[in-house]
């Protein structure tokens, strides 16, 4: 892969020096893989490789086997939703069903194309090298099903142009999974760089130090760090779901040379996080109300690749004058890079950079408007639900990226639907043909899901944890953004705090007591008056 080592998580209490040997013990593997004779030679597939891995890590298959990366399917333990990829749908490009191998390109294994089957079982099925590749140069076809591509045709799934990639040297070259590794998918998740979470973008694969402290260089100032320091994995299982999020960790203690099972703030800095002194102790005192990242990632989409902030496929489907589809391009980054705004397989688009998060209550876990949940058409309808409240103990304020949405839902069964976008050799699907009525019915087919055959669109939020971009501690947020009227907490119920709602019953209770207050100077300043007065009239 092409990419500069990327990593999803927050801080841990190293110093830079102790972090960097830790590091360096950690690459020192006893085994050079360009050595073994199994690896030396000229590879056909993905597959292939696969085959020859497994001949000594012989229990990866199965592990493998068992992973979110590769089932796309969760069972969420609070709520019994079925979740995972294979059956959600979401507010960017709707759902994975009917959409395959274009959605699939991106999974952690060779050839799954129908999501009513489960992923392909065969032991060479998994694909290695998607984590494991070093030698910079090894991708997947942006519309391969997985697959790698084996000639310079086509393009990879970051939309670049496809090569061939030498399987030979990708084999050889494999190590622990870096940042470059995760970042080929996850920061060009939903169709482009930093599309979908705001907070993974190609502006992570070598940071500044304003960006982000833990990616950024130990030369600037930085901790160096890789995905895999924060989601910690054991037997290909990792830590972090945005499923079943641990909102907060009361067993994080921040002690160097501890076991950790958790991708928390707290399993590296602790719960006293902040130094012993005035101000650290006053910020120690809000770790039990805010999530780390609600102070300490003061905006997302930083380091200028901006996010979209806004998607509307109601207006998907125009066309020129000459019947072809057409695009706009009306919003340029602070790098100068030209953004569609409008895309007519796609709709209208907005976007975003240095974004404020939005605030809200959480105790990490997710509720989904799947198909089986009704919607209200009439209101805003919340894709993915986010729980929490002041007084469970679990739940902190955590930012989110909220994404604003209006998509497809069914008029009669008022449930959102599936859509068939993707399909270059099919009259059905909507980026080809354009006809909305054959997409949502044959994305439901591929569903299995009834449909009424009538739909309509319905705006959408959809929720998205911020927890990367962790800022330098000078560039936290800083006390008067949240303790003033209209701060950044505004909309956050239960919360109270001097400078905010100054018209309500504590706010007007302050207002009379500091009226009083000066009410009772001007008193006692008027009878010093008059008493000096009246003492030098007696001398007279």
């Amino acid at each position: 892969m092409y990419f500069k080592r990327a990593v999803f998580g927050l801080a841990i209490a190293f110093s830079s020096a102790t972090l960097a040997m830790a590091q360096d013990e950690v690459s020192k593997s006893t085994a050079d893989h360009s050595k073994f004779l199994s690896l030396q030679k000229d590879f056909q597939s993905g597959p292939e490789v696969t085959e020859a891995c497994l001949e000594c890590h012989t229990e990866a298959d199965d592990q493998m086997m068992h992973s979110i990366h590769f089932k796309w399917d969760y069972e969420h333990p609070e709520t019994g939703q079925r979740l995972g990829k294979k059956n959600v749908i979401n507010a960017f490009c709707g759902s994975v069903a009917g959409n395959e191998p274009r959605c699939t390109s991106c999974h952690a294994g060779y050839g799954w194309d129908d999501m009513s089957q489960e992923p392909p079982q065969q032991a060479n099925a998994k694909d290695c090298l998607v984590c494991h590749d070093k030698s910079d140069q090894y991708t997947k076809l942006a519309t391969g099903a997985g697959h790698p591509p084996m000639e310079a045709k086509g393009k990879t799934i970051t939309g670049a142009k496809a090569w061939a990639v030498d399987l030979k040297k990708a084999a050889m070259s494999v190590g622990m999974p870096d940042r470059d590794n995760c970042g080929n998918c996850h920061f060009y998740g939903g169709g482009g760089d930093n599309v979908k979470h705001g907070d993974l973008s190609s502006a992570l694969y070598n940071p500044t130090h304003d960006v982000d402290v833990h990616m950024s260089s130990v030369e600037e100032g930085g901790e160096g760090m890789v995905c895999a320091d924060c989601h910690v994995s054991d037997r290909h299982q990792w830590a972090g779901s945005r499923y079943n999020v641990l909102a907060s960790d009361p067993h994080g203690t921040g002690k160097p040379g501890e076991a950790r099972h958790a991708a928390s703030c707290q399993s590296c800095h602790g719960q006293e996080p902040h130094p012993t002194n005035i101000k650290g102790l006053k910020l120690n005192d809000h770790t039990d109300t805010l999530a780390c990242q609600s102070c300490h990632i003061p905006e997302y989409a930083r380091g200028g690749v901006p996010t979209k902030s806004m998607w509307d496929w109601s207006t998907a489907g125009k066309l020129d004058e000459n019947g072809k589809p057409f695009s706009e391009e009306n919003f340029t980054s602070s790098k100068g890079k030209h953004m569609h705004t409008y895309m007519s397989t796609k709709g209208n688009f907005a976007y975003q950079e240095d974004a404020t998060a939005y605030y809200a209550w959480f105790d990490g876990q997710v509720e989904y408007t799947t198909y089986d949940r009704k919607i209200d058409p009439a209101n805003t309808v919340e894709v993915n639900r986010i729980h929490g409240d002041r007084e469970d103990g679990t739940s902190r304020i955590w930012p989110f990226k909220r994404m604003e949405g209006r998509q497809a839902y069914d008029k009669v069964n008022n449930n959102l639907v599936y859509t068939h976008v993707w399909g270059p050799t099919t009259d059905t699907a909507f980026w080809t043909n354009f006809d909305w009525g054959k997409a949502i019915d044959a994305g439901m087919k591929a569903a299995n899901k009834p449909y009424s055959g009538e739909f309509d669109f319905v705006d959408t939020y959809m929720y998205w944890p911020i927890t990367h971009m962790v800022a330098p501690a000078e560039n936290a947020v800083d006390c008067v953004e949240c303790h003033q009227q209209d701060g950044r907490l505004s909309n956050v119920a239960g919360v109270f705090m001097p400078g905010t709602n100054t018209n309500g019953p504590v706010g007007l209770l302050g207002k009379a007591l500091i009226l009083l207050t000066l009410l009772g100077v001007a008193a006692h300043a008027l009878i010093r008056i008059f008493s000096r007065k009246t003492e030098g009239g007696h001398h007279d």
